[in-house]
């Protein structure tokens, strides 16, 4: 390797050095030092929103956007978008952290995939049995389909009198453009192991075999949405399945229903969530991600090799499958 290559690779080097020592020293200005080397024993820090009376605590924890497993691939700072493994972390870490004594969810979503709301729904039963801590929901603009189906353990349900609950149910859909693909002349070759690989293709009509596959598949996914919300809301099956034909109900209808405990805001839910726990007004936390070394050069990493955060979205929109999934969703 000549001299001037080995001059240009230790200049680049340099470069990449003094960019990250800047870097470092720059968010250490703006921010509390000490906790950016805190040991990480939790993987999320308290961030304090309303001090109390230092007798306990209670978390709020927020279901923002449709609830679906994105992946790890999103930026750190990241806000107003639901991303589903790290709201599990959290969840977690408020079911083992014995200072938390009670959690407030606050659910503002159309419902999503039906494994992720299972996952959300298994974990919040679990903390129930294994820890008693009180879990309120706090209902914003919407807490439809899988945002019923989580919130339906929940100890107390408390909804705006205008959010739009319901839609309880299943949904499975695709777009068929077989016609459009005969105008424009375009032909599937379809090479297949077995008569239904390639079920559920938009390139042809679906078979009435197909149909009773598919149907099977959501029935099962129905029956246990129904089941969740019977034992949840202590309501018998078929009371559940009057209601649950999909369509919406509001707040104010959704009590009537016995779907929804109180109305109020998520103040009043605070409140009524304190008032359970019967200590006094005690601190209210939310989590921020715990800011160590590691995730700092991480960061550091990420901003010198992919400025273009835009670009990664894209790349990840384009690497997700467009399978047809079955969901507990609210289409509006």
């Amino acid at each position: 390797m000549s001299g001037k290559r080995w001059i240009a690779i230790s200049i680049a080097v340099g470069i990449f050095f003094i960019s990250t020592v800047f870097n470092f020293f720059s968010y250490a200005l703006s921010s509390n030092f000490t906790e950016m080397f805190e040991a990480a024993e939790n993987e999320w820090l308290e961030h304090v929103v309303e001090r109390g009376n230092g007798r306990g605590k209670i978390v709020v924890l927020d279901v923002n956007g449709v609830i679906q497993d994105t992946g790890d691939a999103v930026p750190l700072f990241s806000t107003g978008t639901y991303h589903h493994r790290q709201f599990l972390s959290m969840l977690e870490q408020a079911g083992e952290d014995p200072s938390i004594d009670g959690i407030l969810l606050r659910v503002d979503t159309p419902g999503g995939g039906v494994v992720e709301s299972a996952e959300i729904h298994d974990r919040i039963t679990k903390i129930q049995e294994e820890t008693e801590k009180p879990i309120f929901v706090s209902m914003g603009s919407m807490a439809a389909s899988g945002g019923y189906y989580i919130a339906a353990p929940a100890d107390k349900i408390i909804a705006h009198p205008s959010t739009i609950t319901g839609s309880l149910g299943v949904i499975l859909e695709s777009v068929n453009i077989a016609g459009l693909a005969e105008q424009l002349g375009i032909e599937a070759n379809v090479i297949k192991s077995g008569e239904f690989k390639d079920i559920m293709s938009p390139l042809r009509e679906m078979t009435e075999a197909e149909h009773e596959i598919l149907q099977e598949m959501l029935d099962e996914s129905y029956n246990e949405f129904v089941r969740v919300i019977a034992e949840g809301r202590n309501m018998a099956e078929s009371e559940v399945r009057k209601l649950a034909d999909g369509r919406i109900y509001s707040g104010n209808q959704g009590v009537q229903l016995d779907l929804v405990d109180e109305l109020g805001s998520k103040d009043e839910a605070i409140q009524l969530l304190m008032d359970h726990i019967g200590k006094g007004n005690i601190d209210v936390v939310r989590y921020e991600p715990s800011f160590g070394l590691n995730q700092f050069f991480a960061l550091s990493a990420q901003k010198m090799f992919q400025t273009d955060h835009d670009l990664l979205g894209i790349k990840e929109l384009l690497n997700q499958s467009n399978s047809p999934t079955l969901k507990y969703l609210y289409r509006n």
